[in-house]
């Protein structure tokens, strides 16, 4: 079974699972997507295995003591099921991943993360800048926990601090690059924007575009592609940022993300922000991007 067809197996699933239906001691539910039976139950315990030896080595992904039956539904969910499907690479998934951690601030999961990042190929500079990069979204406190254990794995690791710094703007450039980059991303809208503010709220304006583009945005290290896709992310993971969200899936398309790859990050988030946020991100994307 493909990845793309996994993929749309499982989110059929889970949209068959929302929709269940009740009358009095009767549950009716929607029939699940053909073939979201394809990957058998030996399959998905062995893949799991095999992707948790990759990631995490012979100890396998974090456990829960004394919950085995917890341990397996979690780990052969996410490891023989849903890093099988989509178009993201395993580095993007665990940059993805740490992204949904930090802002959920699970720190011991986070911290195992780190580690599965490096050894699934991901550089120490991608692992600071994806924290970097939600930063304005999930603000610094979060932010600074995530870089604490960051740079504890790290030292463990040998890897020598600090990181070279990615910054690429100046105190009198990073209002103008920043602006640049806002406008590149969202068009003539910015302009709009910023021109509608009242005039005690226009220095939130300035803020977003020097701060969150200026000195976030025009960083190195990521790509504006991966940029765009761990800002959404990082609110599909705070849940109730709805409209935000709707922005961020058009700055998505503008930077030449597919409706594939969003689904593939909202497939890899689902575990850790349960159900209600995960389809409520889902019926974003389908709004702005309908199916053909």
């Amino acid at each position: 079974m493909g990845k793309k067809n996994r993929l749309k197996a499982i989110l059929g699933f889970v949209v068959a699972g929302s929709c269940l239906l009740f009358f009095g001691n009767t549950v009716m539910a929607a029939a699940p997507v053909d073939g979201i039976s394809a990957v058998k139950d030996k399959d998905r315990v062995e893949l799991s295995a095999k992707k948790q030896s990759e990631l995490f080595g012979e100890a396998g992904a974090p456990k829960t003591a004394q919950d085995a039956d917890f341990n397996d539904t979690m780990n052969r969910l996410i490891y023989g099921e849903i890093y099988q499907t989509g178009n993201l690479t395993d580095q993007q998934r665990e940059l993805v991943t740490l992204v949904v951690l930090a802002t959920n601030q699970n720190m011991e999961l986070f911290k195992d993360h780190v580690g599965a990042a490096l050894k699934a190929g991901t550089t120490p500079v991608e692992i600071k800048e994806a924290i970097y990069q939600c930063t304005p979204y999930i603000g610094f406190p979060k932010a600074m926990a995530a870089l604490d254990q960051v740079n504890v794995v790290f030292k463990k690791k040998g890897i020598s601090l600090p990181i070279k710094s990615q910054k690429q703007v100046t105190e009198e450039t990073r209002f103008s690059k920043g602006l640049q980059v806002q406008k590149g991303i969202f068009g003539d809208m910015i302009d709009k924007m910023r021109a509608n503010a009242p005039e005690n709220q226009k220095q939130l304006q300035d803020y977003l575009s020097a701060y969150c583009f200026g000195d976030t945005y025009t960083r190195g290290g990521l790509d504006l592609k991966m940029r765009e896709l761990l800002t959404f992310t990082a609110i599909a993971s705070l849940g109730g940022c709805e409209n935000q969200l709707r922005g961020h899936i058009k700055g998505n398309v503008s930077v030449g993300n597919t409706k594939e790859t969003l689904i593939s990050t909202i497939t890899v988030c689902m575990p850790y922000i349960g159900f209600p946020r995960t389809l409520n991100a889902l019926a974003c994307v389908n709004e702005i991007i309908p199916e053909k």
